[in-house]
């Protein structure tokens, strides 16, 4: 036991001494990895970067992103105007001066379209070849404009016009009369001008108003915040004294006498036979507001409202039911 006891001793003693020696005995000294840097300088080995050909810079600009492409590594990214137009794959534009080709928004394309179509089926004049036409509605299609698709009613409303203009009307005045104004209702851009059209031979110049609901709704503000503030009073003064309840019960309970007492008030009263219109003016395209109706007894346009431009200064009418707005026939 004693012999064992002495022999653990004498390795410990030597597992110490080890312990204790240089730590960097197996370890590279640092001079080592200076002098094999300086050697690979030397030899014209430098650090490990990309390849140019793996580099691929993308900019994009904020002010022309248009549509989505793509490039050989499959990225996909936006693109302006610097991409030029491919006339196999999209309906392109011409530069009369460099016969370049220009790539168009799709709000151009919808505004070629519509005009084409109105040029052909009202004053019988083909702007597009079919070609040229089959082109643009199919690029319209896939960028998915709801313009190169018609409805039947829309169908209706474009062959009855080209019959109209042919002196072989196919429906009476009011059938046509009917199916503009429920068109006009469903929003068509068939059936709805917002851009004023001048007529050479006439030199009138038409454009289609649009209803002002906001100012409208407006209308019946007054009448309404006062029976609001009287029912708010009577009900305190009447329901108080018996049950107490939150006022927002109490307005909940006169929402309907008040929806219904402010229309009677504002349409038979203050305000009869109300309706504002606004659009651009025939001539000058500045935005102009209109007002049917009589204000608190005063009589204002019934049917027809004949106004002046406040930029240009030239005459123009405007229907009412229709929103219709044309220049005046200028005199001889």
């Amino acid at each position: 036991i004693k012999m064992a006891l002495r022999m653990n001793a004498a390795l410990l003693s030597v597992a110490l001494a080890l312990l204790s020696s240089r730590a960097d005995a197996f370890s590279t000294p640092a001079s080592a990895f200076v002098a094999r840097s300086r050697a690979a300088s030397a030899a014209g080995v430098g650090p490990l970067h990309m390849s140019d050909k793996e580099k691929k810079e993308v900019t994009f600009d904020t002010k022309t992103q248009k549509e989505l492409t793509y490039d050989k590594s499959g990225r996909f990214f936006e693109t302006g105007d610097s991409i030029e137009c491919i006339p196999e794959d999209e309906y392109c534009a011409v530069d009369k001066e460099t016969g370049e080709m220009i790539r168009l928004t799709v709000e151009e394309k919808e505004r070629i379209f519509l005009d084409a179509l109105q040029s052909y089926y009202v004053s019988g004049r083909q702007m597009l070849n079919d070609e040229e036409f089959d082109l643009l509605k199919e690029d319209l299609a896939w960028n998915g404009s709801d313009v190169a698709v018609l409805n039947r009613q829309e169908a209706r409303f474009m062959a009855a016009t080209q019959a109209y203009m042919k002196g072989e009307p196919i429906m009476s005045d009011a059938e046509f009369d009917a199916l503009k104004a429920e068109l006009r209702e469903e929003g068509s851009k068939f059936a709805v001008d917002t851009e004023p059209k001048c007529y050479v031979d006439t030199g009138i110049c038409k454009v289609t108003m649009q209803e002002d609901n906001f100012r409208s709704n407006l209308l019946y503000l007054p009448a309404g915040a006062i029976l609001t503030i009287g029912w708010l009073a009577l009900g305190f003064e009447l329901i108080e004294p018996l049950i107490r309840l939150n006022p927002l019960v109490l307005l909940l309970l006169g929402a309907y006498p008040i929806y219904q007492g402010s229309l009677t008030i504002t349409n038979d009263f203050l305000f009869p036979n109300n309706k504002i219109v606004y659009g651009p003016c025939p001539s000058c395209e500045v935005n102009q507001r209109v007002y049917f109706g009589n204000i608190l007894g005063v009589e204002g346009f019934n049917d027809v409202a004949s106004c002046k431009c406040t930029n240009c200064k030239v005459q123009f009418q405007v229907q009412k039911n229709t929103m219709r707005a044309s220049t005046v026939v200028p005199k001889n």
